[in-house]
């Protein structure tokens, strides 16, 4: 092997460990930093929907309320995002002519580019409004639906899962779309030759061809983008209402805070390491869960590069 390529794998390998050791070393910081919170913890951390955190001498608090509504704003931006990105993905590499597909691209790509607190006032300020009267009769018309019922700041449908969602629907879009196109784009020519010659319309083509090539790579895209879903900060707080009274109840017109909103929200109690410990309790649970669905993502899309 030459020097120069001897340079760079060390080089290479070196960074990849680098950034295991990272992982690792943030992991147990957040473990270090929280055992004396949960030692502390007056309830069930896992199970308790309360959080009291303003007294270090009485701490009382559990990730439950947190933890349902993480998934649940995810979830809503999920079941927006997908059919929404499949759909741009499949325009921009089987439909759009080059010269209109590539500038398209650029913009969706631009997305990811805009600040969080973009996101968040322009949710709360102006697409809030305009979903409030949507929102008011989904509940009219399918109140009777657990998950369309009342929500916990009823009437109020401004600063909700639903808006929430929407906006986060929007932020993931561009790197759903971004990889799926990639996926798409490698689908083996003879495969689409082969169904044409046999007479397929476009659409029979990525029916049998496109969608069946890169539908682990679509899976794995869109468990990138639940990720990051999982992770926003800034937007949320800005957007979720948290109600003062009554818990998450599983309707998407609900209040409440996801992880890292809660966090980012309460700054003011880390003076005090024990509450401090507490946030930080909250945050180790998410990067568990965010390292989870990065690493079945990552997982997906190995298993079939390798197929």
């Amino acid at each position: 092997m030459r020097a120069g390529d001897r340079i760079f794998q060390n080089l290479t390998t070196g960074a990849g460990v680098l950034v295991v050791a990272l992982i690792g070393l943030i992991g147990i910081f957040l473990v270090v930093q929280a055992i004396p919170a949960l030692k502390a913890d007056g309830v069930n951390f896992l199970t308790s929907r309360t959080w009291v955190t303003n007294d270090p001498t009485n701490l009382r608090f559990g990730i439950l309320d947190l933890a349902l509504v993480t998934i649940y704003t995810s979830l809503v931006a999920l079941i927006i995002a997908m059919p929404i990105s499949l759909g741009i993905a499949l325009f921009l590499t089987q439909y759009a002519p080059r010269q209109l597909a590539r500038p398209f691209a650029y913009v969706v790509d631009l997305l990811a580019a805009v600040p969080s607190i973009i996101f968040g006032l322009w949710g709360i300020l102006v697409l809030a409004p305009v979903l409030s009267p949507v929102a008011q009769w989904i509940n009219d018309v399918l109140g009777f639906i657990p998950i369309f019922g009342k929500g916990n700041i009823f009437p109020n449908f401004a600063g909700t899962i639903f808006t929430a969602g929407v906006v986060l629907a929007v932020m993931v879009l561009p790197i759903i779309t971004s990889l799926s196109r990639e996926v798409f784009e490698r689908t083996p020519t003879p495969h689409v030759e082969g169904a044409l010659a046999l007479g397929a319309t476009r659409w029979e083509v990525i029916r049998t061809t496109v969608l069946p090539f890169g539908k682990a790579g679509y899976i794995g895209a869109s468990m990138l983008g639940l990720g990051r879903a999982l992770g926003e900060t800034i937007a949320l707080a800005v957007i979720l209402f948290i109600p003062q009274a009554g818990h998450f109840d599983w309707s998407v017109f609900d209040g409440g805070a996801t992880f890292a909103s809660k966090i980012a929200s309460n700054a003011a109690e880390f003076n005090n390491p024990t509450s401090a410990g507490a946030y930080i309790a909250a945050g180790l649970v998410l990067f568990v869960l965010t390292f989870a669905v990065n690493f079945a993502a990552r997982a997906i899309i190995g298993e079939r590069q390798s197929a």
